[in-house]
């Protein structure tokens, strides 16, 4: 190996001392997990409506692929099924949507979503707590004019359309004025707080701006049955692009962009996200249509993990645990600390627990947590399990009283 070579992988390997594997998963992901040959009760993955181990999308899905297989292909040339059709009428339907288009992934989506519609001479703002899939679609958008605006902040907000608005006056190459995009977080993952979407599309209104919302954490969480949160806020017709994943409430693998007709074809044509990457395979997407059914049935998954969230929330406030301010079932325990929070999720292990520190570069240093995600599978015996716990090894850290 030349020196160069040399250097670069010493280099890697330097980077590494002190990271941390995630812990093997060695069972489904249910209420409780398999780790190292012991049930742990499992209170951090983002499966909030307990899907991943529904027996009925588990049966949709071994009928899908006794019917098809499992592989598809590209979406272009000879992937397109059946089945991608019927999910994708689903999901708009679901949505309150014209149209919808399917990608591998949400981050994929959210790439697909900016890059294809907005260029160099575009101007974009973007809230300052907004996902990694949205920072890195804006960079690869290449546009020129970025804002920062500060989370939530109404305020700095207009200020930043203030000075977009100044920039609009100069035409681009082509002549036409630059197009102003307002992205945000729907709910924000770390926090649990949710946008304030009425506010940023009357905002846009007064500016002549576009609006879209990643709504990662907010499919089969918020609105009606699960609907998302511009359900949640009744603003239908009034946020131009949304965008979502299948990951999350859906347990399957995917995201989507839900729109009018024309931007969704558009970005048929020409979302390289899209052209380039294989479509869903057979089990996904059988997976994803089953779960809207059961959630166009019936709002009842999404009334029990709200339920299960409050209780859970209410029992450690009451303990003396800082839970942030969150609005969604996210339920952040703020710990600042970042070696303490390494050492809490050690300790709840320890108690049957399984729940990850979050830490640099997940949060700003200094803002470290154990973040907690009920979900609609867990029972109240479960919740007094983790409560129990936190309680237990929070007073051995000194974290509450």
């Amino acid at each position: 190996m030349n020196a160069t070579k040399s250097a670069l992988y010493k280099k890697l390997e330097d980077s590494l001392v002190g990271a941390v594997s995630p812990r093997l998963i060695e069972s489904g992901q249910g209420a409780y997990l398999t780790i190292a040959s012991r049930e742990m009760l499992n209170m951090c993955s983002s499966h909030y409506l307990g899907f991943a181990q529904d027996d009925r999308i588990k049966k949709a899905v071994h009928e899908a692929i006794e019917k098809y297989g499992i592989g598809t292909g590209y979406r272009t040339l000879a992937g397109t099924h059946v089945l991608h059709i019927e999910l994708e009428t689903a999901l708009a339907r679901f949505k309150g949507a014209e149209a919808a288009i399917l990608l591998s992934s949400g981050y994929m989506a959210n790439l697909a979503a900016i890059q294809t519609l907005f260029g160099k001479e575009d101007i974009i703002i973007s809230d300052a707590l907004n996902h990694a899939s949205i920072i890195d679609a804006v960079r690869l958008s290449q546009a020129k004019n970025k804002f920062i605006y500060k989370h939530a902040d109404m305020g700095d907000l207009a200020e930043q359309l203030k000075l977009a608005g100044e920039l609009t006056k100069i035409p681009k190459v082509n002549g036409e004025a630059p197009q102003i995009l307002i992205v945000t977080d729907g709910v924000f993952s770390m926090d649990g707080d949710l946008a304030p979407l009425p506010e940023i599309v009357e905002l846009a209104e007064e500016y002549g701006a576009l609006v879209m919302v990643d709504d990662a954490h907010g499919e089969g969480v918020v609105g009606r049955g699960g609907r998302g949160i511009v359900d949640h806020f009744g603003l239908h017709g009034k946020v131009d692009i949304e965008v979502g994943t299948l990951s999350k409430a859906f347990s399957a693998q995917g995201g989507f962009i839900a729109g009018k007709k024309t931007l969704i074809d558009f970005y048929k044509k020409n979302a390289r996200q899209f052209l380039f990457s294989i479509a869903l395979t057979i089990p996904d997407t059988a997976a994803v249509l089953e779960g809207v059914k059961i959630l166009e049935e019936s709002a009842e998954p999404v009334e029990k993990l709200w339920e299960n969230a409050k209780y859970l929330r209410e029992k450690l406030s009451a303990l003396g645990f800082d839970c942030g301010n969150s609005e969604s079932p996210i339920t952040p325990v703020m710990l600042g600390d970042e070696d303490k929070s390494v050492m809490m999720s050690a300790k709840l292990f320890e108690e049957g627990v399984f729940a990850t520190p979050i830490k640099f570069p997940m949060v700003p240093k200094g803002a470290a947590r154990i973040r907690l995600i009920p979900s609609a599978a867990h029972s109240r015996v479960d919740l007094d399990l983790a409560i129990s716990a936190f309680k237990k090894v929070g007073k051995e850290l000194g974290v509450i009283a």
